[in-house]
């Protein structure tokens, strides 16, 4: 079977690439090796060092194990939390 390609654009990229900034940030202050991290989260070192990059072809589910590594998970909350446009459409709704 063959998988339909997804495509990121150029913009949306550079926010994933910010992300895996971040993320490799938070591991140098912890003075954490990529061996140590990707050991802990279950993950090669390549997919680590995929996800410091900002790949977004590497799983949502390695994103968040690196995270919780770090102990970072509850940021993973803070994604989509503050939905300022979908309650502007629904308020519009109401009126």
């Amino acid at each position: 079977m063959k998988t339909k390609r997804k495509v990121i654009f150029p913009k949306h990229q550079k926010i994933l690439e910010g992300l895996g900034e971040n993320i490799k940030l938070a591991r140098k202050r912890r003075k954490l090796t990529t061996t140590q991290v990707a050991e802990r989260a279950d993950i090669d070192r390549t997919t680590l060092y995929q996800i410091e990059k900002g790949n977004s072809k590497v799983s949502m589910g390695a994103y968040f194990n690196v995270l919780r590594v770090l102990g970072l998970q509850e940021d993973f909350l803070k994604l989509a939390a503050d939905d300022e446009f979908g309650r502007k459409l629904q308020d519009l709704d109401l009126l």
